[in-house]
Order: structure tokens, then C-alpha cells, then sequence
């Protein structure tokens, strides 16, 4: 059988693919290096993940491994986190580089921005979740546990408890960005975002009682800064809409 003449249509695909994938290889091979350079500190960085929660229990306490490799698992997964949010600068340097030859300088204006503004808030949902949220949290329910049990979180659960609450501060501080691209998209405009105000605040409560721990404590330390970004989104809208306008 004859072969089949290429065609044009894969003829221009096919740099766009090995680009794609040659940008994936950096981003994969930075987190590799990066993961490589800290395991040494693995036990340590674990230690520092789990200040806040032994900070909030009696003095002496411990948290306990039920599994076999646990104790080697959990710090592994550790650093692998914090590999990936260390080199997620440089993975979206190279989304970034990927995409940029496709936008038009109108375009380039409004997604620069946003990606450097989403990772920045995105970095600062982590750090206000650790820094601030976890030491609340932990002393609260810490205030409630019986006199006759003795406190001793199992780590791997713990991992998945910080891994979430991490993610959920993460994603609440991109609101203003989704905010903002709805506006910019022309999806809805800003008076509209104003009357929404009752269903955001109703929003933000169900979203903290579904992501967060049982507490109120944990539910209000979501869904007030929650409010709070949407109301900054309202702020720095018309920057953006104004900006639509002229381009």
C-alpha cells in the first residue's frame, strides 16, 4: 500500500507537539531536581509540617505510624509537595512560554498578569492556612478533647488533612482572579457581581462546612477571607474592564 501523503494539518501540529512535550520534560525534570535536593531533609521538613499541630498538644506528645512504611512514606510525600510549589515558578514559565506565541498583545496584557497573580494568591492561601489557620484550629479542638484520652494523630492522616486544607486556602484565594476573568470575559459585569454579594457570603459558608473540618472555628477562617477576596475582586474590576475597553 502506497503511503498516505502528510498532511498540512499535522505537518504544523507536530512542532506544537514535541515543544509541548519538551516544555513538559523541563517542568518534570525541575520538580525531580528540586525533590532530589530535599529529600536529605525529609525528616525535618516534616517536623516543620507538623509544628502547628504539635504546638496545640500537651508537652511530650507524639503523633504515631500505623503502617510499615509509613514513617518513611509520609516525609517522602512531604517533599514532593514542596518540590512541586517550589518549582511551580518555573512549570508556569514554561506554560507560559508554550502559550504566549498564541495571544495577541491585548491578551498577553490580561494573562501575564493573571498567572503571576494566580500563583502569588494561590502561595498566600498555603502560607495564611499554615501560619495562621492550623495553630487556631488545632488549639480549638485541642480545648475539647476529653481529660481521659490521650491525643496522638496518626501522621499519614494528618498529611491528608494538611494536603486538603492546603488546597481548599489555595483555591479560596484565586476568587479574585475567577472574578475578574468572568468580568473580563464579559460574562457578567460588575453591577451584577454587587447583587450576588448575598449568594457569595451563603456560598462561601456551604463551601467552608463541606471542605473544612467539623468546627466552626475551621469554617469561619475559610469563609470569611472568602468574602473578603470577592470584595477585593469587586475593587480591582474596573481596572480590568477599563482596560477591555481600550484594547
Amino acid at each position: 500500500m502506497a503511503e498516505q501523503p502528510e498532511t498540512g494539518f499535522a505537518h504544523g501540529l507536530m512542532p506544537h507537539l514535541l515543544e509541548l512535550r519538551q516544555r513538559l520534560i523541563r517542568s518534570a525534570a525541575a520538580v525531580v531536581v528540586v525533590f532530589l535536593c530535599l529529600m536529605p531533609f525529609a525528616a525535618k521538613l516534616f517536623d516543620l509540617l507538623a509544628a502547628p499541630m504539635m504546638n496545640a498538644l500537651p508537652a511530650g506528645s507524639k503523633m504515631i505510624a500505623t503502617g510499615v512504611i509509613t514513617p518513611f512514606m509520609v516525609p517522602v510525600k512531604v517533599v514532593l509537595l514542596l518540590a512541586f510549589l517550589l518549582a511551580l515558578p518555573y512549570v508556569l514559565h514554561q506554560a507560559w512560554g508554550f502559550i504566549a506565541p498564541g495571544l495577541y498583545a491585548h491578551e498577553k496584557r490580561l494573562v501575564a498578569p493573571l498567572i503571576v497573580a494566580s500563583t502569588l494568591l494561590f502561595f498566600a492561601g498555603v502560607a495564611f492556612c499554615y501560619l495562621f489557620v492550623f495553630g487556631v484550629v488545632f488549639a480549638f479542638i485541642q480545648q475539647f478533647a476529653p481529660a481521659s484520652i490521650s491525643v496522638a494523630p496518626d501522621i499519614e492522616s494528618y498529611y491528608g488533612f494538611v494536603l486538603t486544607m492546603f488546597l481548599a486556602f489555595g483555591v479560596t484565594f484565586e476568587v479574585p482572579v475567577v472574578v475578574v476573568v468572568l468580568a473580563r470575559a464579559g460574562l457578567v459585569t460588575l453591577a451584577q457581581l454587587k447583587r450576588a454579594r448575598p449568594y457569595v457570603i451563603v456560598g462561601a459558608f456551604v463551601v467552608a462546612a463541606i471542605v473544612t473540618p467539623p468546627d466552626v472555628m475551621s469554617q469561619l477562617l475559610l469563609a470569611v477571607p472568602l468574602c473578603l477576596l470577592y470584595e477585593l475582586g469587586l475593587l480591582v474590576v474596573p481596572l480590568f474592564v477599563h482596560t477591555a475597553g481600550q484594547d
